[in-house]
């Protein structure tokens, strides 16, 4: 017998929207999320034992990509989106069921009066607000294989942008966040398929949008900006 997948925890992190996002957990390493359990999860006990662990593997939806149907193939965008792959050689968000995988960093656990027991994760790669289904620990000595094949993935994990970040443009960012700005931006977050060398970009990660150009694998950033006068 069947039974409805249960929504436990939101995870709440720097991206208010999927553009910039790492395309994996881990890319990006100190990039932090804060998860909040619901209400009917919140008991302590659920999680004794969880802070002698290092890495987890959260279980997530997809909550921006829910479609009615599905396709058997996909168009990768790092293979520059006219190669189709099957879905389920990819990680592609758009599949039967819109399920994500991360491992990441368990950084720290408090005790909330309010919120119950609160998990401090890094390394992610989720949307503000995602439906958390499941937390489970990283085991190295079973989910670790150094000699694993890559697939097709391999010919483009090592793909990065060189980043040109104004002095002046750089100033303004909290000098905490910089790093991970860059680092983001070093992962080419543009459409794989569009190369209009022209075309200004924007990435919104925390209280900043970024809009930059890319010219010759060299990103540059021309313009940083509060949330609140992205559109203006």
């Amino acid at each position: 017998m069947s039974r409805e997948l249960k929504q436990i925890a939101t995870i709440y992190t720097d991206f208010p929207e999927k553009f910039g996002i790492p395309r994996q957990s881990g890319l990006v390493k100190n990039l932090r999320g804060k998860i909040i359990f619901l209400p009917a999860y919140r008991n302590p006990e659920a999680v004794r034992g969880l802070d002698g662990y290092s890495h987890l593997w959260l279980l997530w939806e997809f909550s921006k990509a829910i479609r009615k149907d599905w396709s058997a193939t996909v168009t990768p965008p790092r293979l520059g989106g006219k190669k189709k792959m099957g879905v389920f050689a990819t990680r592609s968000p758009f599949r039967p069921n819109p399920i994500g995988l991360s491992s990441v960093r368990l950084e720290s656990m408090e005790m909330d009066e309010q919120d119950g027991p609160v998990i401090i994760v890094s390394g992610v790669d989720m949307l503000d607000g995602t439906p958390i289904y499941d937390i489970k620990p990283y085991l190295p000595y079973t989910d670790s294989h150094p000699e694993a094949a890559s697939g097709f993935a391999a010919e483009v994990e090592e793909h990065r942008l060189a980043v040109n970040f104004p002095e002046e443009l750089l100033c303004l960012i909290e000098e905490t966040e910089q790093g991970n700005i860059i680092e983001i931006l070093e992962q080419d977050p543009r459409t794989a398929f569009i190369h209009d060398e022209k075309r200004v970009w924007g990435v919104a990660y925390g209280i900043y949008n970024i809009r930059f150009t890319v010219r010759d694998e060299v990103l540059t950033v021309c313009e940083v900006t509060l949330k609140d006068s992205f559109f203006a």
